[in-house]
């Protein structure tokens, strides 16, 4: 994370974050815009928080000049979400950012009134009323998940034209999941493989999820993108790895983090954008009457050094296709 996006934080009790005002020019008159924030992680973690704070600084806003962030983050613990989204609501930002699919419905629980650009949540499943026309006080950004997990199935099917046996990796509490999970067992079928679902809800439950599909004998892993499978993406490529287990991947972070290849729109591309919404927004903008945007950008990444590592050959055909290549 930027060195100048580190200041900003003033720890608190309970890993509570908030930006530091400046109060100067709070006292020359001139009006700061105040916005919050609510991350899963943390801000160390978050891959994508850098690209929304770049976009708001191309947009002419400068923390501590002319707008405020106050930041929000639970750690990792989704049990944390709703009274950090109330902590928020308290404070009366002009607006709240929520940073992650699964955060956006613990906002969304906690204020009807105060504006909220959520990004890159899955179809925008129970968070507006559709995308055309939001209504209420919710707008940003659609991630587009469900269609892209049949996808993936044909990837690893390329990848590995013997393979039997998939298992699909996700938080099944995310709303997300399950239409992906739907998906992922209909592309498997139509394919002649057997798909095996293996349910992430927290951090300790990835070690035994992957020792599961190894008993199970699975050829190939599907990792679904949610703030549990991102805060520990890491972990995860390191598992695989391990067990020889080729992966293909929710978000392009995970192959940043030795995960073996992805296809999935530009996250950080949606946060990005998302800071558009926030300008549109602060300027007098209504977030019901602001249509909910889909991703425009997919992307095919593939790490050959971890295809390496597993012993995997990969075509050169299929890397012909790719959007990068890690080498």
């Amino acid at each position: 994370m930027p060195q100048i996006a580190r200041r900003q934080f003033i720890l608190m009790a309970g890993g509570t974050a908030v930006a530091w005002p400046l109060l100067s020019r709070a006292q020359q008159g001139k009006r700061i815009a105040r916005i919050g924030v609510l991350l899963f992680g943390t801000p160390d973690t978050d891959p994508n928080l850098p690209a929304f704070l770049r976009g708001l600084r191309d947009l002419g806003y400068v923390e501590a000049q002319n707008i405020v962030i106050e930041y929000r983050y639970a750690g990792g613990k989704p049990d944390r979400l709703r009274g950090l989204a109330g902590e928020l609501v308290a404070i009366k930002p002009d607006l709240i950012f929520a940073l992650g699919g699964d955060v956006a419905p613990s906002v969304r629980a906690a204020t009807s009134t105060i504006p909220i650009v959520m990004a890159a949540v899955g179809e925008a499943l129970g968070v507006v009323e559709s995308l055309a026309r939001p209504g209420g006080n919710v707008t940003g950004l659609s991630a587009f998940t469900t269609e892209l997990a049949g996808k993936r199935v044909e990837f690893a099917k390329e990848l590995l034209p013997g393979m039997a046996r998939v298992a699909f990796v996700h938080n099944m509490s995310n709303p997300v999941a399950p239409p992906q999970w739907e998906q992922t067992r209909i592309a498997a079928r139509q394919l002649a493989i057997e798909a095996e679902l293996l349910d992430v809800r927290n951090g300790d439950e990835i070690g035994r999820a992957i020792e599961a599909a190894v008993s199970k004998r699975i050829d190939a892993l599907l990792v679904g993108n949610d703030s549990v499978t991102q805060e520990n993406r890491a972990l995860i490529a390191d598992l695989a790895a391990r067990k020889r287990l080729p992966t293909v991947y929710g978000s392009k972070e995970f192959v940043e983090a030795g995960g073996l290849i992805s296809y999935a729109v530009s996250y950080q591309q949606l946060y990005f954008r998302a800071a558009r919404f926030v300008d549109r927004i602060l300027k007098g903008a209504k977030a019901g009457d602001l249509l909910v945007e889909q991703p425009t950008k997919f992307e095919l990444v593939i790490n050959l050094k971890a295809a390496k590592a597993i012993g995997l050959t990969i075509l050169e055909s299929f890397l012909a296709r790719a959007d990068e290549v890690i080498e």
